[in-house]
């Protein structure tokens, strides 16, 4: 079986190379002009009754299209209005159909927490959420080395951004370093998309107590989110379930209505 993660993370350093032969480090880093977070991803799940992480996905490699020609000034005003405690938005374009517009647009469009949902390689991808007005990154545990890790979270607290790890098996724990603020199961294998929400039920207590824990990936059901919390997760990251639907924003407050 093609681990499809392999494909991913190889195209992504070949896209990072391009970008930086347009605009490099240097010039990026030079349009940073305010490295507060206004806005902060870890304190909001902490606070939060639902802690519904809703996503901007237009496709998959799981499912292929999900919603193809969904527009961010559609999608994001009403995830706000209608309860989600955070957006996260796919900004990779291969493989997600998303794009670095759509997280600034995003950006103009919520005052809540952002994250950067891409795969995350380089210190280059940190600054560019940064300035497309993210308040949180993602890094893929089984898409980089334990070094790399803790080198990409310490730089993006650098760039005051909170750090999202997204581990799937005990085995990744061990990328949990201190400047990691939100540890995340991810219900999807990530080399062949098979989905069981098991697997956070049987991390939940191997993750250390002083990192807030979410659940990600193949939740559909506000029962398994009430389950979820009772075990300890105050996160839950959803995007397929709502943007499979017509309305995803009304999916949202749907599904929430639900979980009172």
């Amino acid at each position: 079986m093609t681990n499809i993660l392999d494909k991913i993370i190889a195209n992504k350093r070949e896209e990072v190379q391009r970008e930086k032969a347009i605009l490099s480090l240097s010039l990026l880093e030079e349009k940073i002009t305010d490295i507060n977070n206004k806005y902060s991803f870890k304190e909001v799940l902490v606070n939060s009754p639902t802690g519904i992480i809703a996503e901007f996905k237009r496709r998959s490699p799981s499912r292929d299209w999900i919603f193809k020609d969904a527009k961010v000034e559609d999608v994001i005003p009403l995830y706000s209005k209608n309860g989600a405690s955070a957006i996260s938005v796919l900004t990779d374009i291969d493989f997600f159909g998303g794009t670095l517009v759509d997280l600034e647009l995003a950006r103009n469009l919520t005052t809540i927490p952002l994250l950067r949902k891409d795969f995350m390689v380089d210190e280059y991808q940190l600054y560019q959420a940064k300035l497309a007005g993210a308040n949180a990154i993602l890094l893929i545990a089984s898409a980089l080395s334990i070094q790399e890790t803790k080198l990409l979270a310490a730089k993006a607290k650098e760039l005051g951004l909170d750090v999202l790890l997204e581990i799937h098996n005990e085995q990744e724990l061990g990328h949990i370093n201190d400047n990691v603020d939100v540890v995340g199961v991810n219900n999807r294998n990530l080399g062949s998309f098979v989905t069981d929400v098991q697997i956070s039920f049987d991390l939940a207590d191997k993750i250390p107590d002083e990192f807030v824990k979410i659940s990600e990936s193949g939740i559909s059901q506000p029962q398994t989110v009430i389950e979820l919390q009772q075990a300890g997760y105050k996160g839950f990251l959803m995007g397929e379930n709502f943007m499979k639907t017509p309305n995803p924003g009304k999916s949202l407050e749907e599904f929430i209505i639900q979980l009172k």
